[in-house]
């Protein structure tokens, strides 16, 4: 099984880019974030054309995630949204059963600017997903997290740490929260593979970054214990990002055995 994840930056904005991808890359399953659309206006119909069924979280304007599935069914939805506060309306998680595996699309917040009440909350969201997590592995739930962490977790994951060393990304709050979900037992399969780093997923609009390769790492793949013993290949679709109009990260991917 081929799972993937794009943050899209704008599902409508970016959807020949999308489809493009899908249909050269053909993952079995496609998580997407910040797809910046609602409910309703979502792109849906866009994708049996080509093999895919969509599931999706959304928000008018902001945030946002879906899961797409290759065949005739689509995801088997098994929870929208993270439990732990029923003030938070930003939809962030979405969460489905996928072939035996249990699949949680998320878009983890920001957190800038640092200080401020948008840290705190990228704080307590981490802490809120540390308790789903937990859940999932108490019941040994073959399981992978994928998404926009919105966390550089080593300085081997950015082109100049001290570039970005005031960057809510880097904060050594939102570090130590990553690595408690590795603490966990849960597996970094990015990191797994290519442990000595120097992967981007992200290259900003501003200032040339993509030209001149000022990239870094904060879309992951973390995979619970029954599901780290089948992970074969892990990598990134460095290409897509230098693609016209194309979303500022770029898709990242793991293969599973059977």
């Amino acid at each position: 099984m081929k799972i993937a994840s794009f943050n899209i930056n704008g599902v409508k904005a970016r959807l020949p880019r999308l489809l493009e991808w899908l249909d050269e890359t053909t993952p079995d399953v496609a998580c997407l974030q910040e797809i910046k659309s609602s409910d309703e206006t979502f792109p849906g119909d866009a994708f049996p054309d080509i093999g895919y069924q969509a599931i999706w979280h959304g928000q008018k304007g902001f945030n946002g995630v879906a899961i797409l599935t290759r065949g005739d069914e689509p995801a088997h939805e098994t929870m929208r949204g993270l439990p732990g506060d029923d003030e938070d309306v930003q939809s962030r998680y979405l969460e489905a059963e996928v072939g035996g595996v249990r699949i949680a699309c998320i878009y983890l917040p920001n957190g800038n600017p640092h200080p401020g009440p948008k840290f705190d909350y990228k704080l307590r969201w981490f802490e809120r997903l540390r308790a789903r997590m937990a859940d999932l592995r108490a019941q040994e739930i073959p399981s992978v997290v994928f998404g926009d962490y919105n966390v550089i977790p080593q300085d081997r994951d950015v082109w100049s740490p001290q570039a970005m060393a005031d960057d809510a990304l880097m904060q050594p709050e939102s570090r130590d929260a990553y690595f408690r979900l590795l603490h966990d037992g849960w597996t970094d399969a990015i990191d797994t593979h290519h442990p000595q780093g120097g992967i981007w997923t992200f290259w900003d609009y501003q200032a040339g970054a993509w030209q001149r390769d000022h990239g870094f790492r904060i879309d992951h793949a973390l995979l619970s214990p029954e599901l780290a013993d089948r992970l074969v290949a892990s990598g990134v679709d460095r290409e897509y990002r230098g693609r016209e109009k194309s979303s500022d990260h770029t898709p990242v991917w793991i293969e599973l055995a059977d």
